[in-house]
């Protein structure tokens, strides 16, 4: 008999029994090289940084700060790293007052404030420091740094970042389905940029392009507007992190944003990108648990994240627990155009548009699993049934009943599991 297979679900795991026919590939990380003191680790990466003087030499004699941080759908170690990096800036005399933790939220809902608690991981840092919001679509907000050099994308990026003596970016190095690399660069665009930034660099043009995918920087034209928009900021430093399947600390640095974010993708490349030997005709994945899969928008890097190795018209099954439920309701609106349009009439309304609705790429994005895939199924016990429909994917009841009826529509028992969704990419390794 086939053993279980647990999948990263909502706060812990939820099990699928293959049947006794599967020949199952499991497909994870390689193992990583765990941190055994990750707190000296956080230590040294401020004190010994990447390509720029310490931390404290830095901060000194400045007057105020600006440190980013991700939202709530990042499971980010901010507990490890953000008061030992807020008492150096201290001890180098920038005061408390002038130290501002802001949640890089690009275009995703504000934290309300029991969440920024979780988001800093210490809640008395919310006594001491200003913790605060990001919020896009606030002009008076945001300042008007010019146009990109390459594309003409209007830059108008946080006030609060912009004007601060030291800017620091913090966040997690993993594998982004559009942009190639999370973290770093990305923190700052679109993560405290201004709507109408946004918006441009996730048209429909931008979204399309074959190098705006997972693992890939070099030609990708999101993130060469994100490294021409740190450029304009005249740049920035960051603390990068790297977890490893059950969050436990792989990798930190800190440094120049751009050569300190690099030598964290190169870290993580080595574990998160895995080659198989063959496509695969039913491929099962996760949203990668808790904080990823609290909403369906997010559910969808989950789709996209193994299409390398589904072979055209294979069944493609997603487990997500989607708790906050579709999304935003500007998502929910893009969602609701898919289902009445279609994927073609979908693809049409959004084509040579200079700006994309907000939340309307992530739609896009879902085109990709639905025109390769045969078959798109999720499992989730978090949606009404209005959400439900909004998903434009079949909803099943049972993970292991769908698992069986993907192996026998398909005629092929050998199936790839990705517990850990998209936060693995695996790539199909010609002969």
């Amino acid at each position: 008999m086939t053993e279980p297979i647990e999948l990263l679900y909502g706060r812990g795991t939820i099990r699928v029994t293959p049947p006794p026919d599967c020949v199952p590939t499991i497909v994870r990380k390689r193992p990583m090289p765990l941190l055994e003191d990750p707190v000296g680790a956080v230590g040294r990466a401020l004190d010994e940084p990447f390509g720029c003087p310490p931390l404290a030499e830095l901060a000194r004699g400045r007057r105020s700060a600006c440190v980013l941080v991700c939202d709530i759908t990042r499971p980010v170690p901010n507990k490890l790293f953000l008061r030992p990096l807020i008492e150096r800036l201290v001890a180098a005399g920038v005061p408390r007052g002038g130290i501002t933790v802001l949640v890089a939220t690009g275009l995703h809902r504000p934290a309300p404030p029991e969440e920024l608690a979780e988001i800093v991981g210490d809640p008395a840092l919310l006594g001491e420091v200003r913790v605060e919001n990001h919020v896009a679509t606030a002009d008076e907000d945001h300042v008007f740094l010019g146009r990109t050099p390459g594309r003409g994308t209007v830059v108008r990026l946080d006030r609060r970042l912009v004007e601060a003596e030291l800017k620091i970016a913090t966040g997690l190095v993993e594998p982004h389905f559009m942009a190639g690399w999370s973290g770093g660069r990305k923190v700052i665009a679109p993560g405290v940029a201004h709507a109408e930034t946004i918006t441009t660099f996730h048209n429909a043009a931008f979204m399309s392009h074959p190098r705006a995918t997972s693992c890939v920087l070099d030609g990708n034209p999101l993130h060469e507007e994100q490294l021409a928009i740190v450029a304009m900021l005249g740049g920035a430093l960051a603390l990068n992190t790297v977890v490893d399947e059950q969050r436990r600390l792989a990798f930190v640095n800190f440094g120049e944003i751009v050569a300190s974010h690099l030598a964290a993708v190169r870290f993580c490349g080595r574990y998160a990108r895995v080659e198989l030997p063959r496509r695969f005709r039913t491929v099962v994945t996760s949203s990668a648990g808790y904080p990823l899969d609290k909403t369906y928008y997010q559910t969808v890097k989950a789709m996209v994240g193994p299409l390398a190795i589904l072979e055209p018209g294979g069944d493609l099954l997603v487990a997500s627990a989607c708790s906050e439920g579709l999304g935003s309701p500007h998502f929910a609106e893009a969602q609701r155009r898919l289902v009445e349009l279609g994927i073609e009439g979908f693809w049409r309304s959004i084509a040579g548009k200079p700006h994309a609705d907000i939340d309307e790429w992530q739609t896009q994005k879902q085109l990709e699993p639905m025109r390769k895939a045969g078959r798109v199924r999720l499992y989730t016990d978090g949606l009404d049934p209005e959400a439900r429909r909004l998903t434009g994917v079949e909803i099943v009841a049972s993970l292991d009943r769908a698992l069986a009826e993907a192996i026998e529509r398909q005629r092929d028992p050998h199936v790839a599991f990705v517990p850990e969704g998209p936060y693995v990419v695996p790539v199909h390794r010609a002969a």
